[in-house]
């Protein structure tokens, strides 16, 4: 196994996509059944997205279905990928959070976002505007400032039970959103593993910027692969059986780009079936390309290249497909590769992937060259 590969985390983030013939109870189900199998096999940590009025995706309350998640497992971390801060009030956010780290100590991560509702209806119906984005950073700092108690827009008010608990926190961002992580001096959650050079800029402002904290004393790159704006990691027997995992979101994206409808995910042999316009075919095409797939050891080259460039100390894995079994066939390859090889011997306890110290790459520049 690469060194790169052994010093780095790697983790699970599930967004509860709905498949046809199948309705959201069981996709909030298989959610909680991906987390167990996740610790089972010895990934870091498990986190669960928000998104609201969205056809093909069930997991609209990530609070609630991180808190069914940590329930249901017993080790692995379990948070939120993320949390969009503009969609809720500072202390409510801070209050839920409480409610989680003290039934699930040492186990909750809070991963916080600044997108809003993605139509304008949801907007509305969310009591928000595109313009709550720009507030992000102000309510991040009141947020953090409710867990650590030392907010002063509300004097009197605390946030109860969430103060004064130590519950990690993590900025999700694509571009600008860098500098806000690294002016809060907060890890950066940043995607994607297919459009690099713009990771990779983004991930340059925020090691060139970042302010120690009392959350973070060194920068801190978790870098998240998803479908809808970054790379899939898919692994398979072959690499076109890989390339078929991917097949059911790459055509939900190309009718959300054309029909304004982001679907459930229909089963790969009928979407290879369709006839599709050009736009379609044009859409659905370049959403196979870029991502990470294969076989295990074309995957395990593409990963070392990509922890490399970046210097990324965890990889937060996502696959959406609508074959459940070769979704979790593909996370138990994958487990193969990023496992330590104290994994494999009988002499003792499975060791989890997260017990390694946070690797120290800076003796590293991006692109993985000795400094």
């Amino acid at each position: 196994m690469s060194s790169v590969i052994a010093s780095t985390r790697f983790s699970v983030l599930d967004r509860s996509r709905t498949r046809e013939g199948h309705d959201a109870a069981r996709a909030l189900r298989d959610t909680v059944d991906l987390a167990r199998e996740a610790e089972a096999l010895g990934f870091h940590r498990f986190w669960v997205s928000e998104h609201h009025g969205v056809p093909g995706v069930a997991g609209s309350a990530p609070t609630v279905l991180a808190a069914a998640v940590a329930a249901a497992t017993s080790t692995i971390r379990v948070g939120t990928g993320g949390v969009m801060l503009p969609n809720h009030r500072p202390l409510v956010v801070a209050e839920q959070f409480g409610v989680l780290a003290s039934l699930f100590p040492g186990r909750i991560d809070m991963g916080l976002g600044r997108s809003v509702g993605f139509t304008d209806g949801v907007r509305r119906a969310l009591g928000h505007g595109k313009e709550d984005a720009e507030d992000f950073p102000g309510r991040l700092a009141e947020l953090l400032g409710w867990i650590d108690g030392t907010q002063q827009v509300h004097p009197g008010v605390r946030a109860r039970p969430a103060e004064g608990l130590r519950i990690p926190a993590y900025v999700l961002a694509i571009g600008e959103g860098a500098s806000v992580a690294a002016a809060a001096g907060l890890p950066l959650v940043i995607g994607d593993l297919r459009g690099r050079e713009k990771v990779l800029r983004a991930i340059d402002v925020y090691r060139r910027d970042f302010r120690p904290s009392a959350r973070a004393e060194r920068p801190e790159v978790i870098v998240a692969g998803t479908v809808a704006v970054a790379g899939t990691v898919a692994v398979a027997g072959t690499e076109e059986a890989a390339r078929r995992l991917l097949v059911p979101e790459a055509w939900a994206m190309a009718q959300a780009r054309t029909r304004g409808d982001f679907p459930p995910l229909a089963p790969a042999e009928r979407v290879e079936a369709l006839t599709m316009t050009a736009k379609e075919r044009g859409l659905y095409e370049q959403g196979l390309t870029g991502h990470v797939h294969g076989t295990e050891d074309q995957v395990a080259g593409q990963l070392e290249r990509a922890i490399r460039e970046t210097g990324a100390d965890e990889v937060l894995v996502t696959t959406s497909t609508y074959d459940r079994e070769g979704l979790v066939d593909s996370l138990r390859r994958l487990s193969r590769i990023v496992r330590p090889p104290e994994r494999d011997r009988d002499d003792g306890p499975v060791r989890s992937l997260d017990v390694r110290q946070p690797p120290d790459h800076t003796t590293r520049d991006r692109r993985g060259r000795e400094a």
